[in-house]
C-alpha cells in the first residue's frame, strides 16, 4: 500500500508540478518543488546511480526476509515501512529515466532550503523510529532487570 500512494504521489507531482517553481504549503517550512535525485539522502552517490541501485535491490531483498521473519507486530510494522520506502525509491532507480537500473528519484516535498524528498522517505523516516523505539522499549527492561539485581545483590552483601 505504501508504494502505491508513494508511486501515485510521484505520478501526481510529476504531472502538476514544476521544477522552477515550489508552492508553499506551509510558508518556507515546507511546498511543493519537483526535482530528480540520481542520488540517496542529500544526492549522496549521485555520480554512481546504479551502484545505489544495487544496493536498494539488496537491501529490499534483506528487508522482505526480515519481515517475513519479523518478532512482533511492532518490528513487522516498522520493517514494513522501511520496506515501502526502499521499495518506492527502488521503483525509481529500476524505471525512472535516464534509464533502466540508473533512474533518478522523483523528489517534491520541500522542506525549507535543506532538502527535498517524497513519501517514500516519509515512510523510511517513520520505519526507522518505529524500530528504534521498539529496540529502545526493549533494552529498557533488561537494563531495569540488571539494575535491580544489582540492588539486590549490593544489599545481601551489604556493601
Amino acid at each position: 500500500m505504501l508504494v502505491l500512494i508513494d508511486q501515485a504521489s510521484k505520478a501526481a507531482a510529476l504531472a502538476s508540478l514544476s521544477e522552477t517553481t515550489r508552492v508553499p504549503l506551509l510558508g518556507d517550512l515546507l511546498g511543493l518543488q519537483l526535482t530528480f535525485n540520481p542520488g540517496a539522502t542529500l544526492s549522496f552517490g549521485s555520480s554512481v546511480p546504479w551502484l545505489l541501485t544495487a544496493l536498494g535491490v539488496g537491501t529490499v531483498v534483506f528487508l522482505f526476509v526480515a519481515a517475513t521473519r519479523a518478532v512482533s507486530t511492532a518490528w513487522a510494522v516498522g520493517l514494513g515501512f522501511v520496506l515501502g520506502g526502499a521499495l518506492g525509491n527502488v521503483i525509481d532507480r529500476l524505471f525512472a529515466p535516464p534509464g533502466f537500473g540508473r533512474g533518478y528519484v522523483t523528489d517534491f516535498l520541500a522542506y525549507s532550503d535543506w532538502f527535498i524528498g517524497n513519501l517514500a522517505d516519509v515512510a523510511l523516516a517513520i520505519g526507522l523510529v518505529i524500530l528504534v523505539v521498539v529496540l529502545w522499549a526493549r533494552r529498557r527492561p533488561a537494563a531495569r532487570s540488571v539494575s535491580d539485581l544489582t540492588r539486590s545483590t549490593t544489599a545481601v552483601s551489604g556493601r
